[in-house]
């Protein structure tokens, strides 16, 4: 079983910050912060220290909020300090300062922008820069419009990591879920950036933007594939992999996927026909091209699964990508565990089978799943 996270962010991580802090501010009480930030830490999980170290550090660095983050700015180490492949969790020494920027910056704009700036090349500002566009957009969003030109591909990748409208583990962006023109704006200078680690919080952001707006999402793609680079063709694939998963039509044409038409499904197996929770199945089934003409067709399937309430939601399976030449036919098929997870649990009835083709399904059969019986 994986170690929880926080027990890579243990007490040293506090210990550590207090002696940076006395280097450059001999009058921090290093004891007292300690006794603050370190009170019920055991108990706290990786988000509650961080923010629990934030606010010993605002109870032990001066009042005003300029002279404090000036002291924290002053402590850090060198920008490529912390960078260890090795341990992932290396740069996450620096949360707590960004935690404490935005719980008691939001009153000093210029402060704390600089404070991002210089987190970001450290470990990212992506979470503690979300108050400020919701507090500050038109600001912000000049600043971030400056920063998509910065030397340091940490502060690139904050514009758009940090302009995520459904950001993992942070406050959504309702203002950019309803209307994200603004980001798209700062995307669009972002889209050929020269570091893969810039494109790909791109292509998220993208994609972010297409669970809300899918038709701009298909829009942006197909615009951004016109005269694209490998690099740019790589961009838009990823951003479009939600969409695609989903099925969605237009998101298989940007990639060069038509209609299902020309297209048939034969042969399908589907074993075993009454599955045991914590067994497996495996469906497999032909794609044959019935068309006179070369094409390209995306298979997938999807599983109805019965919920606790007796209703039935379909969940995609990823197959593969097929070139046929007119009258080919190639197999596919996968093995599926029918096994309860944490993820999902599993619950006996008919569970109905569809194929899909360039988005658009076929029933192809069902599965009985039952449940194991207990002797008595």
């Amino acid at each position: 079983m994986a170690e929880p996270l926080k027990n890579s962010f243990g007490p040293d991580v506090a210990r550590r910050i207090g002696a940076m802090i006395k280097r450059v501010y001999p009058a921090f009480k290093t004891a007292e912060f300690l006794s603050d930030a370190l009170d019920g830490y055991d108990e706290l999980e990786l988000m509650a220290r961080a923010r629990q170290i934030a606010a010993a550090l605002h109870s032990h660095l001066p009042k005003a909020y300029e002279e404090a983050t000036g002291i924290l700015l002053k402590s850090l180490g060198p920008e490529d300090q912390i960078q260890d492949e090795s341990d992932p969790m290396a740069s996450f020494f620096y949360m707590p300062h960004c935690c404490f920027v935005a719980a008691y910056g939001i009153d000093h704009f210029a402060a704390s922008m600089k404070a991002n700036y210089e987190l970001t090349k450290r470990f990212t500002a992506e979470f503690s820069i979300r108050p400020f566009i919701s507090a500050y957009p038109t600001k912000t969003l000049a600043l971030l419009k400056k920063w998509t030109s910065d030397p340091s591909a940490d502060v690139r990748r904050l514009v758009s990591e940090g302009t995520r409208p459904r950001l993992p583990w942070a406050s959504r962006l309702p203002e950019f879920q309803k209307d994200p023109t603004p980001v798209l704006a700062l995307l669009e200078r972002l889209k050929d950036d020269p570091e893969l680690y810039v494109r790909r919080s791109v292509a998220n952001n993208l994609n972010d933007i297409g669970k809300d707006h899918p038709g701009l999402l298909v829009e942006t793609a197909t615009a951004w594939m016109q005269d694209a680079s490998q690099e740019r063709q790589w961009l838009v694939r990823h951003a479009l992999r939600s969409a695609i998963k989903k099925g969605d039509p237009g998101a298989l044409r940007v990639l060069g996927y038509g209609d299902a038409k020309g297209f048939s499904v034969k042969a399908m197996k589907i074993t075993p026909k009454r599955p045991v929770i914590g067994e497996s199945i495996r469906i497999d089934f032909d794609v044959v091209n019935t068309s006179k003409q070369p094409q390209r067709v995306m298979v997938d399937f999807s599983i109805h699964y019965i919920k606790a309430n007796g209703s039935a939601r379909p969940k995609v399976f990823k197959l593969k990508a097929l070139e046929l030449g007119p009258g080919e036919s190639s197999r596919v098929g996968k093995k599926v565990s029918v096994a309860d997870m944490t993820t999902r649990r599993h619950y006996v009835g008919r569970h109905q089978v569809e194929a899909i083709l360039n988005g658009h399904a076929e029933s192809i059969g069902s599965f009985d799943l039952t449940r194991k019986k207990v002797d008595p």
